[in-house]
C-alpha cells in the first residue's frame, strides 16, 4: 500500500525542474528601477522607470513568471517544479504568506503574483542572499546603466 507521502515522493521525482532567479532594484527609493530575471540559460534585464524597491522586486517575479509561462506553456509547467529565488526577504515572505502585505501598491503587485500562480502548481518561492544573486543583480544594473538606450536586454 502506497502512503500520501511515497506517492507524494514518486509524484516529485517525474516532474521537471526550473530554477529562476530575479532581482528588482531602484536607484533612490523611490527612484529609477530595472529588474534582472535568469530563467534557465536565459537572462533578462529591463528598464522600469521610477518605483520603489520592493516595487521593482515585485515585478522582477511578474516578468519571470509570465516569461516562464510563455517558455514552457501551460502543459508543461503542470509537470515541472519552478522555484523561485530572490534576494529579497520582505518580498519573499510576503510571497510566503509569512509577512502581511500592508502597502497598497504591493498589494496590486502581490495579487497579479497570485493570479499567476495558478498555472504553476509546483511553485516555491526562496530567499537567498544577496551574494548568491549577483548575476541577476549584475541585470539590473545593466539595465539601469542603458537607460538611455535599449530598454530591454536579452
Amino acid at each position: 500500500m502506497m502512503t500520501k507521502n511515497s506517492k507524494e515522493l514518486k509524484e516529485k521525482n517525474k516532474l521537471g525542474k526550473l530554477e529562476i532567479y530575479t532581482d528588482g532594484g531602484s536607484r533612490g527609493n523611490p527612484g529609477q528601477s530595472a529588474i534582472g530575471v535568469i530563467i534557465a540559460n536565459k537572462e533578462y534585464g529591463k528598464y522600469l522607470g521610477e518605483m520603489t524597491n520592493n516595487e521593482a522586486e515585485y515585478q522582477a517575479v511578474i516578468f519571470a513568471l509570465k516569461k516562464a509561462k510563455s517558455l514552457l506553456g501551460k502543459e508543461k509547467l503542470k509537470n515541472t517544479e519552478v522555484i523561485v529565488y530572490l534576494d529579497s526577504e520582505l518580498v519573499a515572505n510576503q510571497l510566503n504568506n509569512k509577512y502581511k502585505v500592508l502597502e497598497p501598491e504591493l498589494q496590486k503587485l502581490f495579487m497579479e503574483v497570485w493570479n499567476l500562480k495558478f498555472d504553476f502548481p509546483h511553485l516555491k518561492f526562496v530567499h537567498i542572499p544577496r551574494e548568491k544573486n549577483s548575476r541577476a543583480d549584475f541585470l539590473v544594473n545593466q539595465a539601469l546603466n542603458a537607460e538611455g538606450g535599449q530598454k530591454e536586454l536579452i
